[in-house]
């Protein structure tokens, strides 16, 4: 279509267009590399600007729209997008899709696949590979009250349904939420429902995220701070207090780590909640910072006025600009017109949102339930076996806090004591694995290694891989490692990740290493 045929008058546009096999939104996957081994996949990754490599767009956050589309696929495959989609797979691979709310750019998401349905409730389901859908399908059984939950407190659902989809294993984050489709890691999947936290977050983005959405990626921690906060209320409600308080303060955990290492690698300014993104990949403010930042900032505010007040607030808050962009600035004057000034609330909002670090008045989680934890670790590390530990009623939680803090230093007989006693190196817990093998990295715990090549290279999930690679590359033996676990593994994961690790191992193959 030519320049000339556009005039003032038209109210259509056709714009004829291809991409590649290689936009780096796109993962295509052999059927190797899925869990059935059967059919290929394809599933698309949009945040933060990687929708533009796929579809022309204006790639920006602070820009919504609606759209339908028509895809065809191999009739053995299913199609879904982030929009209405089918339950069942059509006769002859096509597919057509509508989503009528307008959204920005980076939720336009499609997932091709084999794939099996199985409701969950009447607005709720779950679709995986054909191996995985069950499996899924009782992981996730807490979908509908967790909707339910969700509405209770802030509002009616205004999606019409919400669905999760189980993606292979290198799909690079833990949820992405996609509207009306959250795509999932399949490392949730723990055989126990302890993981499950993810939902709920993913869930919340439909109000924090989806229905009010940052403007800018500057602006990021208006999406993840909000969600972390909702994500702790609904398992509050679901899973009881204690659950949501071990996750506030594994959440601490992690963003003490994040801030120290952001401090130590001159990157201070990285820890302030508004970010400075000019001329950088807007990836680079995905950190700890906005989710945890952001939600500690929330729950000082929740401890000023108490919950009810809060709580109205949100609420309001959502329905006020419901498909709407929000800034900082805009935000905060909201905050101080309807929460701060008529509740004669003073708070230093300058050192929360561009201060490095936690500000004095942010809260330390009350909890005091790892007490027990931290006594067996003690014991231990005082010479009495690992079979007389206090273990057996405790939960992923649990463990994964008493493997954050082994210490530095230990022997290679009681690293063996540990795995033969509770068997890490097998549990089926992404987070416990990782975990472990974080601490058999560091103590140089040879016959964990074989484990850790194997996760590695079968799971492309960045919060686990960053963290492990970091610690790899902390000595000579561990970089050669790493780079010899990396190019093998490298082709299976998405170019989110892979990102993030060339830049970590200082990889000179910058060339395609999958072909289509």
């Amino acid at each position: 279509m030519g320049y000339g045929s556009v005039s003032p008058a038209s109210k259509r546009i056709s714009v004829t267009y291809s991409t590649t096999a290689h936009a780096k939104a796109l993962q295509w996957l052999t059927p190797q590399q899925t869990a059935d081994r059967t059919f290929p996949f394809l599933f698309t990754q949009g945040q933060a600007i990687l929708t533009r490599t796929w579809i022309p767009i204006q790639d920006s956050p602070g820009i919504r729209l609606t759209y339908t589309a028509r895809v065809k696929v191999p009739k053995e495959l299913m199609a879904l997008m982030s929009a209405t989609n089918p339950q069942e797979r059509s006769i002859d691979g096509s597919y057509t899709f509508r989503m009528d709310q307008p959204i920005p750019a980076y939720l336009i998401a499609l997932a091709v696949g084999d794939l099996g349905f199985i409701p969950i409730g009447q607005r709720t389901g779950v679709y995986a590979e054909q191996s995985m859908v069950k499996k899924a399908a009782w992981e996730f059984a807490d979908m509908e009250r967790m909707l339910l939950v969700a509405e209770e407190l802030y509002g009616p659902y205004r999606w019409e349904r919400y669905d999760v989809i189980v993606l292979p294993p290198s799909f690079p984050f833990g949820g992405m939420e996609n509207p009306r489709l959250t795509f999932a890691t399949p490392t949730i999947i723990a055989g126990d429902r302890s993981l499950t936290s993810l939902i709920a977050h993913e869930l919340a983005h439909s109000w924090s995220g989806n229905l009010v959405t940052n403007a800018t990626w500057n602006d990021f921690w208006l999406n993840e701070g909000f969600t972390v906060y909702f994500e702790n209320r609904i398992c509050e409600a679901v899973y009881g207090e204690d659950r949501a308080l071990m996750l506030q303060v594994l959440g601490r955990q992690e963003l003490e780590r994040t801030l120290a290492d952001l401090s130590h690698e001159g990157h201070v300014h990285d820890t302030h909640l508004r970010l400075d993104l000019s001329g950088r990949d807007p990836d680079d403010g995905m950190t700890d910072v906005a989710y945890e930042k952001g939600f500690a900032f929330l729950k000082m505010l929740e401890s000023k006025v108490g919950r009810p007040k809060f709580d109205a607030f949100l609420r309001s808050y959502f329905d006020e600009y419901a498909f709407q962009s929000m800034t900082t600035d805009a935000f905060l004057e909201h905050l101080d017109v309807e929460l701060l000034a008529p509740n004669k609330v003073v708070v230093d909002v300058a050192a929360w949102v561009d201060g490095p670090g936690l500000p004095i008045d942010a809260l330390i989680p009350n909890y005091t339930g790892f007490n027990d934890v931290d006594d067996e670790l003690a014991r231990w590390l005082s010479g009495i076996s690992a079979g007389e530990l206090r273990t057996a009623d405790w939960n992923a939680f649990q463990w994964i806090h008493f493997l954050r803090h082994l210490p530095r230093g230990l022997t290679q007989d009681q690293m063996t004591e540990l795995d033969n006693t509770f068997l890490l190196t097998q549990s089926g817990n992404a987070e416990i694995l990782a975990a472990w093998f974080e601490q058999c990295i560091r103590n140089d715990h040879d016959p964990a290694y074989p484990g850790l090549d194997r996760f590695l290279t079968s799971v492309g999930r960045r919060k686990f891989l960053l963290p492990l690679y970091s610690e790899l590359m902390n000595t000579e033996k561990g970089k050669l490692m790493a780079r010899t676990i990396y190019q093998q593994a490298r082709p299976n994961y998405h170019a989110v990740a892979v990102r993030s690790l060339d830049e970590l191992l200082v990889w000179k193959d910058n060339k395609p290493t999958v072909s289509f």
